[in-house]
């Protein structure tokens, strides 16, 4: 994991969870905004993903992988004794939502960005049938991801940037793809044990990859006590990466200014 630390005295720690595919270095000008604003940052690179060389690259055996490596990076950031918000973008908005349902965690809050709980374009019957067989025999079985940079947003320069970028993980395993479609279930059929944390959900409203409409059936029937909705209406799949990427951090940081000051932390 990586710590960026805030200008100044900070307010509080951001814990960002990355999506599936990409790593940490392509949030570069969010961990800088954050940081600015009087935030530290924490953020690592997932298993299989990015710099790390625990697992094979576009595979995991379990999904419970992300999970004890994320809970890492808070245990890291409770050390700085500041309240902690929990970012999960697309699986690592599942990541997260799967996390606060197997485990008690001290959040001020969290945010969720477009996360991954529907896929808009899901396999034919046939490959989803023959996954299941070879989840057994052949678990690391390579195949392409189908998505592509133009699906995930319509910044120009960060097409071109993840079109020339080595780290961008293209191909998934079998069993990958297994678990990802079974956290996904889970994150449903274990609504009720979802921690109540305030919660923002921001949803892409021309999502290519994410299906929204499962996002905001998972929203309406999550039990917090605390939940807010939003959605962007034209922006693709990666909110953050989008044109109007200053709006969505402004929304995200007046949500989290709005939680500091329900804890009573002075602004």
């Amino acid at each position: 994991m990586w710590k960026w630390e805030a200008d100044g005295e900070a307010k509080a720690v951001i814990v960002m969870v990355h999506g599936a595919m990409e790593h940490h270095r392509r949030y570069g000008w969010l961990i800088e905004m954050w940081r600015t604003s009087g935030f530290h940052v924490i953020m690592g690179d997932l298993p299989g993903q990015g710099m790390t060389t625990r697992s094979s690259r576009g595979h995991i055996d379990s999904f419970d992988d992300y999970l004890v490596e994320v809970k890492d990076w808070i245990q890291a950031a409770y050390t700085y004794g500041l309240p902690v918000f929990l970012l999960g973008h697309s699986m690592g908005g599942l990541i997260s939502i799967r996390l606060l349902q197997e485990e008690q965690l001290t959040l001020a809050g969290v945010i969720l960005s477009s996360p991954c709980l529907g896929l808009i374009h899901q396999p034919s019957k046939v490959i989803n049938g023959l996954s299941y067989g070879l989840n057994v025999v052949f678990p690391s079985l390579r195949m392409n991801s189908g998505l592509t940079v133009q699906m995930a947003t319509r910044n120009k320069d960060v097409q071109e940037a993840d079109s020339n970028d080595t780290l961008y993980v293209t191909k998934v395993s079998v069993r990958w793809y297994r678990e990802l479609q079974d956290a996904m279930k889970t994150a449903f059929e274990e609504l009720d044990k979802t921690q109540d944390t305030p919660t923002l959900v921001m949803q892409a409203g021309d999502d290519l990859i994410v299906n929204k409409k499962a996002v905001s059936t998972w929203f309406n029937h999550a039990p917090l006590s605390e939940k807010r909705y939003k959605e962007w209406p034209g922006l693709y799949h990666e909110i953050f990466n989008e044109p109007e990427r200053e709006q969505v951090f402004q929304y995200s940081i007046d949500f989290v200014h709005s939680q500091l000051r329900a804890i009573g932390y002075v602004l």
